[in-house]
């Protein structure tokens, strides 16, 4: 097994007063040659966006873009003439393909938005742009880790272009997985969206994260009640 831990601590950092934002790879600003990625993940960043404010149109391409919103909501427009809004409990994926140019607010007046934005790179280039978004209920996510993103759209997840699949789930204390690694020769990449938990050895609390390659199954503890993401990826 390898492993790499990144400590919430340990992410880079931007404020610019109507936006807080903590990178775990190298985005922007932030420079870091350790942190370029974790085999096809490029960008993990956590988002905290002041009321009425947002990112203005810009370009994309040959990038698979998925927005998770944590809290409040996003509203999203693009160059496809997708327009919506999209709220905690809703997941938006973005295949840039091509290229497409969008823009991202908070709608909100009074209630800052916090949202994840994951980028992975392509298995396929140059593809025809692409636009999914879709509701999943919390009940589905108690005590087990419930797919959400996938290269076939199983289980009605959105259709990602690369072999990765992305859960979420909501653990109470005391729980314990199992995951078994979806592709092959994948690796697994953990962030503790909440709580807390332990996994070979390690203990990961809030907005900590752990890549883990080269193994077939990962054992983890619940230690706190938690919400946690997995991202199950190609290592190339």
């Amino acid at each position: 097994m390898k492993k790499v831990i990144h400590t919430a601590d340990s992410r880079g950092r931007a404020e610019h007063g109507w936006l807080s934002s903590r990178f775990s790879f190298s985005f922007a600003e932030y420079y870091n040659p350790e942190r370029m990625h974790f085999g096809v993940l490029r960008v993990l960043n956590d988002d905290i966006i002041q009321p009425t404010m947002g990112f203005g149109m810009h370009p994309h391409d040959n990038m698979e873009i998925v927005s998770i919103p944590l809290k409040g909501a996003i509203e999203h427009r693009d160059s496809m003439g997708n327009g919506s809004i999209i709220k905690a409990g809703e997941v938006q994926l973005m295949s840039a393909g091509t290229g497409v140019r969008h823009s991202e607010f908070n709608p909100s007046k009074e209630e800052a938005g916090s949202f994840l934005q994951i980028w992975l790179f392509p298995k396929e280039r140059n593809i025809e742009p692409r636009y999914f978004q879709k509701s999943f209920e919390a009940q589905d996510m108690q005590n087990k880790m419930h797919l959400i993103v996938s290269p076939t759209g199983q289980n009605d997840s959105l259709t990602i272009n690369q072999d990765a699949w992305f859960s979420m789930g909501n653990m109470q204390q005391g729980q314990n997985l199992s995951y078994e690694i979806k592709g092959q020769g994948n690796g697994l990449y953990i962030f503790v969206i909440e709580g807390s938990l332990e996994i070979a050895g390690d203990t990961l609390n809030k907005r900590d994260a752990v890549g883990i390659s080269e193994v077939q199954s990962i054992d983890i503890e619940v230690k706190e009640d938690s919400q946690l993401l997995f991202i199950d990826l190609p290592m190339r």
